[in-house]
């Protein structure tokens, strides 16, 4: 059976702030949660919401989340956003955080580009070194969600883990990204034996809850498995529907996954 970890910035936002986001997820069965960035979040009364439910906080973003535009900038904005979520992450016991590519350099191409994130996530790793906190890449699609962004493939992400070749940094595999871009799961998958340290779902198309689309997530979560992951799944979508009914079905599957 699946970890499933709902994303408490899109799901049990009726609860209110996320503490209380958390305890809600804690009340309707989970024991996992996850969340975009830590920046503007009390840290202090969601770690709190954490032990006193017993949940666990399985991923988190770095910030700023499209740090490479133009090869003359400075990356500081970028490190010390990772320094920061590090901490946070530490705090809060998550053992993960979420790098996204930004938009690349202008001018290079897609070979330079990704060499350049090695070099650039090569020295986060240097830096993060030590922290228990691992880095992951994430694929996203730029057909409907992230127009302009970079690593719009999972083998570019893979591309990328490789140069980088460290057990601290590996890449987020989202089904839903994946598919939306055109992408056969059982294929990306494989290709990326070994360097899946994250997974998260929504339906497609739409974003909705797991049965709001096409998406059969019986045999996806079977390919899933197939794959050799056996990890967290983020449920990272845009309930249509209360999140407590929204997470029904996919529940349902999962406990035979």
């Amino acid at each position: 059976m699946y970890q499933l970890s709902p994303n408490i910035e899109l799901l049990f936002t009726e609860a209110g702030e996320h503490p209380d986001r958390v305890r809600a997820a804690a009340a309707a069965g989970f024991d996992a949660v996850e969340m975009w960035g830590t920046s503007t979040v009390d840290v202090d009364a969601l770690g709190k919401a954490l032990t006193e439910t017993g949940l666990s906080l399985t991923s988190v973003l770095a910030e700023p989340r499209t740090n490479f535009a133009l090869p003359w900038e400075t990356l500081d904005a970028f490190f010390e956003g990772l320094d920061k979520g590090v901490e946070h992450a530490r705090a809060l016991g998550c053992p993960r955080i979420v790098l996204g590519s930004g938009v690349g350099f202008p001018g290079q191409k897609r070979a330079q580009n990704l060499a350049r994130l090695v070099e650039v996530f090569s020295q986060a790793v240097e830096r993060t070194k030590g922290s228990g906190v691992k880095l992951v890449l994430e694929p996203v699609n730029t057909r409907i969600d992230h127009p302009g962004a970079l690593t719009d493939r999972t083998a570019d992400a893979v591309t990328v883990a490789r140069g980088v070749d460290s057990d601290s940094f590996g890449i987020l595999y989202d089904m839903y990204h994946s598919i939306t871009e055109g992408e056969d799961p059982a294929v990306e998958l494989a290709n990326a034996a070994g360097f899946v340290d994250y997974v998260q779902i929504a339906d497609a198309p739409g974003r909705g809850e797991p049965g709001s689309g096409d998406v059969d997530w019986a045999a996806q979560l079977a390919v899933l498995r197939s794959s050799g992951y056996g990890g967290p799944i983020g449920l990272e979508y845009f309930p249509t529907i209360p999140s407590a009914e929204s997470v029904r079905q996919i529940k349902s599957i999962a406990a035979d996954a």
